[in-house]
């Protein structure tokens, strides 16, 4: 008994060699980066002391209404992040066939480069602003009074610096799919 495969179901052993080695690195990089901050984040929800002093301390008191936004905040973070891993996956060229009414069916390529794209800029645009708004010189002095400083800085800063690579490898791994699909789609017509 053969198997036939439809010609836009791709196999297991044709997908990965049409997908490039970086991108599948930089793919599982994305969510990783977002880990940290996230991590960051269920600490100051769940209580524990993260530098914030002040007004700023109470503001951030957990357990509260803070924990309920940062879990939320975390997940959706990473649930976005972890979407990058279909711009290497084939699910992310065919819609597996246990979802109902579109399972087996070919994912067009600008239905997920754009919103990849889109993602991308504003991911990067948002860890910029955050970058700015940290160093921001316009900063009240209660502001940085407030702010984790010494090793609490440092361990803030260092969750959050990941998130400046997010962006930019999105970007680029949204980049490869558009390319790779696009020389499948010339290979077909052929």
């Amino acid at each position: 008994m053969t198997t036939t495969v439809s010609p836009r179901t791709p196999t297991p052993g044709d997908f990965k060699a049409t997908v490039p080695r970086w991108a599948v690195w930089a793919a599982h990089a994305v969510p990783l980066t977002a880990l940290p901050s996230g991590l960051w984040r269920l600490a100051l929800g769940a209580g524990i002391p993260v530098g914030f002093h002040g007004e700023m301390a109470e503001l951030y008191d957990g357990p509260g209404w803070i924990t309920l936004y940062v879990i939320v905040l975390s997940a959706v973070a990473e649930g976005l992040a972890l979407l990058t891993l279909g711009l290497v996956q084939p699910w992310g060229e065919v819609v597996p066939r246990w979802i109902p009414f579109l399972g087996g069916k070919t994912i067009p390529v600008m239905a997920a480069v754009v919103p990849a794209a889109l993602g991308a800029l504003a991911v990067t645009l948002f860890s910029v602003m955050g970058v700015h708004e940290w160093i921001d010189p316009d900063m009240t002095q209660q502001e940085i009074q407030d702010s984790p400083h010494g090793v609490a800085g440092v361990i803030m800063t260092v969750a959050y610096a990941p998130l400046l690579a997010w962006g930019p490898l999105l970007g680029a791994v949204t980049v490869a799919y558009y390319l790779r699909r696009r020389r499948q789609a010339k290979g077909r017509k052929r």
